[in-house]
């Protein structure tokens, strides 16, 4: 077996991935704040790190490998919602946490083995302060604790920022409590009304970065495999995180492989709510665009690159799923060999988890199943297309379910693909006006068929 090559952060370049332990593989991604529905944007990381999840576990075993991706459920933003409604926070986090599995669900993508949520986990949070504190790498001041960056002499290696660079780069010291500038709260005041904790160290509620040290260490250990998510984090956040859990546990690495997916833009444009055009998935579905044809547009960009989202994105994600899937409508009746992906399938995603190419590669194995003569042939493209599918989280749908086919008889849908049969003998004998003919009696059953390099696919006219 190639070896899985992967992009790591913090060394600037693809590394084999070897784990530390074959029989533990761990992975953390950086989760949801759950104070509204995440928009589009918000699911590439979840998507990236999926296809990852599912490459693992088809190559140690889906016993051992461990994902862990949180639930942030205590933040300013998830404060302001609830004073805005009147509610306990947990309202809030309880509906948009909803909200997330159900779009996660409609993407395909498979539940984390592990959700810890912030909330849960305010005693680990604690512990790993109060030993940061005792050990000269925080400090207490006006009810807050700040880590001291100063006393951890790797801070900004995975970002490449000097902290000299940082400190000079600080335009106002907004907390005179703070030591340096670039000093990071692990610990605030909760302010009247929200949500707040007892520390040794005064009332209040953790920083975010202090939430994901706490629960990776008490979910995966104190080093893991892999931590992923997405570009944006890794100054502060991943920059934070490790100072923090390196200077608790002696200097050990917090993760060996840091990756970071790119940006997704709208029409060319950043993402905002200032511009109006943020797009969320549960509209993207109630327009009738199935969850799979969102994630396999996710898919044809590589996930360290820029992926810029809009109309013609989706159209030509939904003509190349029509496409794979009307082979395996054809393929309907043929049992699918128990077969591996192809290697070209997982060439391309041993690489870098290089999608793009991957979905090349079904084209190819589509190709072949169209060519194929015997039952034999015809059985092992369909295995393999749907062995690919499986690792890309593709279809999971029923072909006739995905072309609206489920109101139809047998008979009818027989009858229909047998016109479509004549029609392409007529047009292969240069019979159009017969070809023409029929196109004419289908679209009076209501039929909307379309050619392409597979065949034709058809559906009902909604």
């Amino acid at each position: 077996m190639t070896d899985l090559v992967l992009y790591d952060t913090a060394a600037r370049k693809k590394r084999a991935f070897v784990p530390a332990d074959a029989s533990r593989v761990t992975m953390y991604v950086c989760g949801p704040t759950v104070y509204s529905t995440a928009h589009i944007g918000n699911f590439r990381p979840p998507i990236t790190f999926d296809v990852l999840f599912r490459v693992l576990r088809h190559r140690f075993g889906a016993d051992r490998v461990v994902y862990a991706r949180n639930i942030t459920d205590v933040d300013d933003k998830i404060n302001a919602a609830a004073a805005k409604e009147g509610v306990d926070i947990s309202v809030i986090t309880d509906r948009f946490t909803k909200i997330y599995r159900e779009d996660s669900a409609a993407l395909n993508i498979l539940p984390p083995d592990l959700e810890p949520a912030a909330t849960a986990h305010m005693a680990e949070m604690i512990a790993l302060m109060e030993k940061l504190v005792a050990d000269g790498f925080a400090y207490a001041a006006e009810g807050h604790v700040l880590f001291d960056v100063t006393a951890y002499d790797q801070y900004g290696a995975l970002s490449r920022r000097s902290l000299d660079d940082m400190i000079a780069g600080a335009r106002v010291e907004v907390a005179p409590y703070k030591r340096n500038p670039s000093d990071f709260v692990l610990w605030k005041p909760s302010k009247a009304g929200e949500p707040v904790w007892d520390s040794p160290f005064g009332p209040g509620r953790p920083g975010w970065h202090l939430e994901c040290s706490a629960m990776i260490e008490k979910t995966l250990g104190e080093t893991i495999d892999i931590h992923g998510g997405g570009a944006d984090l890794v100054f502060p956040h991943h920059e934070n995180e490790i100072a923090q859990s390196a200077c608790a546990h002696g200097g050990k690495a917090l993760a060996n492989y840091w990756l970071h997916n790119g940006f997704l833009s709208i029409e060319s444009e950043k993402m905002s709510k200032s511009l109006g055009n943020i797009v969320k998935p549960n509209e993207l579905l109630s327009a009738g665009i199935k969850g799979e044809v969102i994630r396999y547009a996710m898919l044809t960009g590589h996930y360290r690159a820029p992926l810029d989202w809009n109309q013609t994105l989706i159209e030509r994600a939904q003509k190349s799923l029509d496409r794979l899937y009307g082979v395996l409508r054809r393929l309907k009746d043929v049992k699918a060999a128990d077969v591996p992906p192809t290697e070209g399938v997982m060439k391309a995603l041993n690489d870098d988890l290089n999608t793009p190419k991957a979905l090349a590669a079904l084209f190819e194995i589509a190709g072949r199943a169209n060519k194929a003569e015997t039952i034999e042939a015809q059985a092992e493209a369909k295995g393999q297309l749907l062995a690919a599918g499986a690792l890309l989280g593709l279809f999971e749908s029923d072909a006739d379910a995905w072309f609206g086919l489920d109101d139809l008889s047998e008979a009818q849908k027989a009858e229909i693909d047998g016109l479509l049969v004549q029609r392409a003998e007529a047009r292969k004998d240069k019979d159009f006006a017969r070809a023409d003919a029929i196109r004419d009696e289908l679209t009076a059953k209501g039929v909307m068929a379309e050619d392409g390099p597979e065949g034709t696919t058809w559906r009902m006219k909604g």
